[in-house]
C-alpha cells in the first residue's frame, strides 16, 4: 500500500510538471540513452443489475458496486545508443502488482520495421491485446482478448516489414514476474493494409500462438464487461498438453470512423489416460467481437504495425469526444461439456481532455449461460484514467 501512495504522489507531481503537449517527461542522457519516464493511472467503478450471480467482487459487502485503482504503471524508457531501445515496466497496482514490458530492441539499419526484442515483451497475437492500453475503445477489453490473448512473456521475437505489412516470429517462456503465467511456445502473426493513407486504412491480419500447458489443467473463465467482478462462465480443462490459437484481425478507417473486429479460436490438445471419468480428446472454444467508434470531435487513426492508433485532441483545450458500440461473444461449450457461453452489447463514451486525461462511461448488455443457467445482468463502468 505504502508503494502505492508513493506511486500516485509521484504520477500527479510528474502531471503538474510535464507540458500539456507532451505525453513523457524527458529525464537525462545516461550512457549515451535518451532517457525518459512515462506512466499510466486509471481508477475504476462498476455499478451491477444482477440477474442470478451476484457480480460484486466481495458478494458479502451488501453492495452491488466495486471500485478499485485497475492500473498504476510506471515505465522507464531509452533511446539508444546507436540502434538500440530499452524499457522498463512495473504495473504497481493491487490488481498488477508485476513487471510490464521489460526488454531491449535492436533496429536493424535504425529501421523501425525491421528490429530484434529480447526480453518480456506482448506476443504476436489478438490486435486489441498489442494496441496501447492508454487508448482502449472500452473500458474492459472484448472477451476473446481477456480469455486468448498470451500476453506478456519472456522470449525472443523478430519483426520484418514496412509501414504497410509486418510478419512477426516469437519463441517464449513464463512471465518476468513469477507465479503469474507460464508454458513456452511460440508466436506468428502477419498483416497487411492494402489501404494506408491519412483518414483511409484497411488492414488484415493473421496470427497463431502454440504453447505447452504447465500442470496439465489450464483453466478458461471470464469476466462480463468488467475488469473487477465474478467470472460470469468458468470451466478447468483437464489433461492438458498443449494449446493453440488462431486468430483474424481486421479494422477499417475512414476518417472519424473506425470498424474493428476478431475472431479466435482456442483448441487444448488433451492426452487419454484411459480411465472412464477422465476426460479425453481436443477441446475447442471460439469467440469474436466486432466494434464500431466515431470521433465526434474529427480526429481519425493511424495504422501502427496492424494496429490502430488513437489521434490526439485536435483541439486539446476542448478535448476529444468519441462514441462506441461493441458486440463480443464467447463459447466455451464443447460437446458434451457446457460450462457456459456470454454474449455482450456494450455503448460507450470517451472524452479525452489535451494530452494526459481521459474519461470513460460504458453500458453493458449482458446474456449468459452458467452451468445450463440463463444469467441476463447489465453492467455500468466508468474509468478516470491520467498517463504520461
Amino acid at each position: 500500500m505504502k508503494l502505492l501512495h508513493c506511486t500516485l504522489a509521484l504520477a500527479v507531481a510528474t502531471i503538474i510538471a510535464a507540458p500539456a503537449a507532451k505525453a513523457e517527461v524527458a529525464i537525462d542522457v545516461v550512457g549515451g540513452s535518451e532517457v525518459s519516464f512515462e506512466g499510466l493511472v486509471q481508477a475504476d467503478g462498476y455499478w451491477y443489475d444482477n440477474d442470478q450471480l451476484n457480480l460484486d467482487a466481495d458478494p458479502g459487502d451488501g453492495d452491488d458496486t466495486d471500485f478499485g485503482l485497475r492500473r498504476a504503471e510506471l515505465v522507464l524508457k531509452g533511446k539508444g545508443p546507436g540502434n538500440i531501445e530499452w524499457v522498463l515496466g512495473y504495473d504497481a497496482s493491487t490488481s498488477g502488482n508485476k513487471f510490464l514490458d521489460t526488454n531491449i530492441k535492436y533496429k536493424f539499419g535504425g529501421d523501425k520495421n525491421n528490429y530484434l526484442v529480447l526480453g518480456q515483451f506482448k506476443q504476436p497475437n489478438s490486435m486489441e491485446e498489442l494496441s496501447s492500453t492508454k487508448n482502449n475503445d472500452f473500458i474492459s477489453k472484448a472477451l476473446i482478448t481477456n480469455l486468448y490473448g498470451t500476453g506478456r512473456r519472456l522470449g525472443a521475437s523478430y519483426n520484418y516489414g514496412s509501414d504497410d505489412w509486418q510478419v512477426t516470429a516469437s519463441y517464449f517462456g513464463r512471465e518476468l514476474t513469477r507465479d503469474l503465467n507460464h508454458g513456452s511456445g511460440y508466436g506468428l502473426r502477419g498483416g497487411w493494409a492494402p489501404l494506408n493513407e491519412s483518414g483511409k486504412i484497411f488492414y488484415m491480419g493473421l496470427s497463431y500462438v502454440n504453447r505447452d500447458v504447465d500442470g496439465d489443467t489450464i483453466r478458461l473463465r471470464s469476466r462480463p464487461a468488467s475488469d473487477l467482478s465474478q467470472r460470469l462462465i468458468d470451466t478447468n480443462i483437464r489433461n492438458a498438453d498443449r494449446l493453440w490459437t488462431t486468430g483474424l484481425e481486421s479494422f477499417f478507417v475512414s476518417g472519424p470512423f473506425k470498424l474493428q473486429a476478431e475472431y479466435m479460436t482456442t483448441t487444448v490438445d488433451r492426452y487419454e489416460t484411459g480411465f472412464a471419468d477422465e476426460p479425453g480428446g481436443d477441446y475447442t472454444t471460439d469467440g469474436y467481437y466486432v466494434s464500431a467508434l466515431w470521433n465526434v470531435t474529427g480526429e481519425t487513426w493511424s495504422n501502427k504495425a496492424g494496429t490502430p492508433g488513437t489521434a490526439g485532441a485536435e483541439n486539446p483545450a476542448g478535448g476529444m469526444w468519441q462514441l462506441g458500440l461493441r458486440y463480443d461473444s464467447v463459447d466455451l461449450n464443447d460437446g458434451v461439456e457446457q460450462p457456459g457461453k456470454m454474449d455482450i452489447v456494450t455503448a460507450g463514451v470517451n472524452y479525452y481532455w489535451r494530452q494526459n486525461f481521459k474519461l470513460m462511461l460504458d453500458y453493458s448488455m449482458i446474456s449468459g449461460t452458467r452451468n445450463g443457467v440463463n444469467d441476463d445482468p447489465n453492467v455500468i463502468g466508468a474509468r478516470a484514467q491520467f498517463y504520461w
